[in-house]
């Protein structure tokens, strides 16, 4: 993140900044509080009930409106009929699609590929301003690193490098527009900050966080959207050191505003000012407001307690008028800069074209797919050598189910089904008996189990389709046993009576706890949730149209119990080795307490994931060789270059994507294993081979050190490049005092 950690605000430029004075030294009291006001539209007389405050001012914000005409009603009013036209900013969730659904999130950062990622961002932003929308709440770029938090299928995974990469992209895509037009959404960073570190997984807890695993892990993706040109920050619900978010001057004054140079603005997630008092903070809504204004949150998201209160703050001398203006003007600066001032705000523009909207979630959905297990070459299906197949389980026919969570606005009848996908692409060759098995993944009733089986003994593979329904992940739903829900496992077990091989199909929107059950499979995709064109992807790549590639962004662990589980801990006093590991079930009667191994580990877990962050397995084979470094010593401010040959030794063109990792093995405070430092996505026809590079920089060595300065220090460091974090291709070099 650099040394001074200080980035150049963007677009800032005088203009605006003159056009945001001459309107601060005209507007009253209340027209400026009235920027700071997010309201929810609610009931059948949307225009006639926010009319009479958006006409005085009272209004800066609008959240959960869709309808166009709505919409174009109230900026009219905004605009033309109070006194300063300042238009509202339209807010709505837009996560990972609108009409148009990509995979979640989670699903996304499995491409590891940031050009699908902003093109998803880029399609959510144009269908989502065709009907007035221009403010979405995304990225969410908390670092997640236990699966059992529902908002995991929000997020990019566990790794502060691959999140800000993706969370830039994602910034990208929203707000930039390749025509420079009105096709775009402001983008907000979300949520500031360490909120993916909920105790016990469980949504709006605690947050335990010291202050180097804050700036050294949660707090890098945040500052690489500053660094893309995030307009807006959204505050996380939980506290740190004992202070919410929403009224921490330490995240949103100094580190955001003071070391990164943030101009945007900040809103506080849903009515997270008046918690302040339920979190046993503050008194009251009025010493609520002190906070949260002081702190330096700009837009109070439809509590209605700025407008209450800000005004006695002012006139009692507690808020100065000068924090009132840098509050407003803040909100202004983004206004202007996504052209909202300087352009009629009623004119939206077109929606994209159908098919193109089809075709690049199918593109994302098919990059998203990550195999997992692949035994004796049974993936992919051959149709020539197939007379038929049995499709079960509770999500082959979901549409609306494969969308995921936080689609308010995603459309179930564009949806196309696996099984749609399957019947679409067999039909007159191959016989599908589909078969639902259960009800829902949730569902204890065996009822289905017999036809099940039935289907399996008279066909020559099982596809089973299971998971979680959209509503088992998302906010506020959170997991203590993350293993598949229902009796799904039991189903897995009957199914494999019939001898045929099964090829499960997992459908979620969290890593899923799935060692009891791993050797149920001959195959194992998972798919997350994987958006509109879901099925297509996953029956191309079920028959080899579409060779696998995605690598997973979080670790899986075996069992719930291992979590939070993540591939960069520390290394320890005692680190685990599988040399000190034993089982549960392996100890002596007589065993002493020292002879367990005396490491950290699990008796009944070991240490290690049962599927390690990176991993992804393909229908062709990638061979690394020739890892090389150009120099194994450099100085403070110099790069090092390494290379590696990368060859696709098997029979079919695929992509792999090349990680390189690194491990700062002494410093002045205990550093992660294993770090992520760059990666790259290569295509490549069988037999081909190319030179991979990757030059590094002492400042992507940099960390907040003991002394609480950001940067590198002398001494040794591991190099490894390989397909996933476990590689053991490494070489070393140092940095010279």
């Amino acid at each position: 993140m650099g040394n001074a950690q200080e980035v150049s605000a963007a677009g800032n430029d005088n203009g605006i900044e003159s056009r945001i004075r001459d309107l601060l030294e005209r507007m009253t009291l209340e027209q400026k509080i009235g920027q700071l006001n997010q309201v929810q539209a609610w009931g059948d007389n949307i225009v006639e009930s926010l009319a009479p405050a958006i006409r005085a001012g009272r209004v800066g914000s609008v959240i959960n409106i869709v309808d166009p005409n709505v919409i174009n009603a109230l900026q009219h009013i905004a605009v033309h009929e109070s006194e300063h036209g300042i238009p509202l900013l339209i807010a709505r969730d837009v996560i990972h699609g609108y009409h148009t659904v990509a995979p979640l999130p989670i699903g996304q950062a499995a491409s590891w590929n940031p050009e699908v990622v902003r093109a998803c961002a880029r399609l959510s932003a144009q269908e989502a301003s065709a009907f007035g929308v221009n403010w979405t709440f995304a990225p969410m770029i908390d670092i997640s690193r236990d699966p059992r938090w529902g908002r995991i299928a929000e997020s990019l995974g566990e790794d502060p490098y691959l999140t800000g990469v993706l969370g830039a992209a994602m910034v990208e895509g929203f707000q930039v527009s390749e025509t420079g037009g009105a096709d775009t959404l402001v983008a907000c960073a979300k949520h500031f900050a360490g909120y993916g570190a909920s105790e016990a997984g469980r949504d709006y807890n605690t947050t335990n966080i010291p202050e180097n695993e804050l700036r050294n892990v949660y707090l890098p993706p945040f500052f690489a959207a500053v660094e893309a040109g995030v307009g807006t920050f959204m505050t996380s619900f939980s506290d740190i050191d004992g202070i919410p978010a929403t009224a921490s001057d330490f995240l949103l004054d100094q580190v955001l505003r003071k070391e990164w140079s943030f101009d945007g603005a900040v809103v506080s997630d849903w009515d997270s000012i008046h918690q302040l008092v339920v979190h046993g903070f503050s008194e009251n809504d009025v010493e609520a407001t002190y906070e949260a204004a002081t702190a330096g949150v700009e837009i109070d998201m439809i509590g209605g307690v700025y407008e209450r209160h800000l005004p006695e703050l002012v006139h009692q001398g507690r808020v100065s008028m000068q924090r009132v203006d840098e509050l407003v003007g803040n909100v202004l600066r983004v206004k202007f800069r996504a052209g909202l001032m300087d352009r009629d705000v009623t004119e939206l523009p077109s929606v994209p074209p159908r098919m193109t909207a089809l075709n690049m979630a199918r593109e994302a959905a098919e990059q998203s797919l990550v195999l997992l297990r692949n035994e004796h070459g049974t993936l992919p299906l051959n149709a020539e050598t197939l007379s038929s197949i049995a499709v079960i389980g509770p999500l082959a026919d979901e549409p609306a189910e494969q969308l995921g969570t936080w689609v308010f606005d995603g459309d179930a009848e564009r949806s196309v089904t696996p099984l749609a996908a399957l019947n679409s692409m067999l039909e007159g060759t191959v016989e599908i008996r589909h078969v639902r098995g259960l009800e829902t993944t949730r569902s204890k009733d065996k009822g289905g189990f017999d036809e099940a089986l039935c289907a399996a003994e008279q066909s020559d593979a099982v596809v089973l389709f299971i998971g979680e329904e959209a509503i088992l992940s998302g906010e506020a739903h959170c997991r203590a046993d993350i293993t598949l829900p229902g009796v799904q496992e039991d189903l897995i077990r009957h199914l494999r009576s019939a001898g045929k091989p099964v090829i499960g199909v997992v459908l979620a929107g969290r890593p899923l706890a799935l060692g009891g059950i791993i050797d149920g499979f001959d195959a194992l995709i998972y798919a997350w949730h994987p958006g509109t064109m879901g099925g297509p992807a996953i029956a191309d790549t079920l028959f080899g149209r579409v060779v696998p590639s995605g690598k997973l962004p979080v670790s899986f662990p075996t069992m719930s119990g291992q979590v939070p589980i993540y591939y960069g801990y520390k290394q320890t006093g005692r680190p685990a080795t599988p040399d000190t590991v034993i089982h549960i079930d392996e100890i002596p009667a007589a065993a002493t307490q020292t002879s367990l191994g005396m490491t950290t580990f699990h008796l009944d877990a070991g240490y290690e994931p049962l599927f390690p962050f990176g991993f992804g397995l393909s229908y062709t084979d990638f061979a690394y060789t020739d890892l090389a470094l150009d120099r194994h010593h450099i100085r403070m401010g110099e790069s090092v270059v390494a290379e590696i040959t990368l060859t696709n030794s098997g029979a079919v063109a695929g992509a792999e994507v090349v990680q390189l990792y690194i491990r700062d093995r002494f410093a002045s405070l205990t550093r992660p294993i294993r770090e992520l430092k760059r990666f790259e996505r290569v295509t490549l026809e069988p037999g081909e081979s190319r030179r991979v590079r990757f030059e590094l920089h002492t400042d992507d060595l940099a960390f907040f050190r003991r002394n609480k300065t950001y940067g590198a220090e002398p001494g040794a460091f591991d190099l490894w490049i390989g397909g996933d974090s476990t590689t053991d291709l490494g070489t070393e070099f140092h940095i010279d005092a």
